[in-house]
């Protein structure tokens, strides 16, 4: 198991926090670009 410190991050294209790696996203990893649903979509904050 691994501790979340240990787990890649990145920083939102929209809203600019860091987030780290979901279990979700283990294929597209490389791909993905935004922290949550409501970045992708434009309603989150403005960076």
């Amino acid at each position: 198991m691994r501790r979340k410190a240990d787990l890649p991050t990145k920083v939102c294209a929209s809203c600019g926090l860091p987030f780290t790696w979901r279990k979700k996203w283990e294929r597209d990893w490389e791909n993905v670009k935004f922290c949550s649903d409501r970045c992708r979509s434009g309603k989150g904050k403005a960076a």
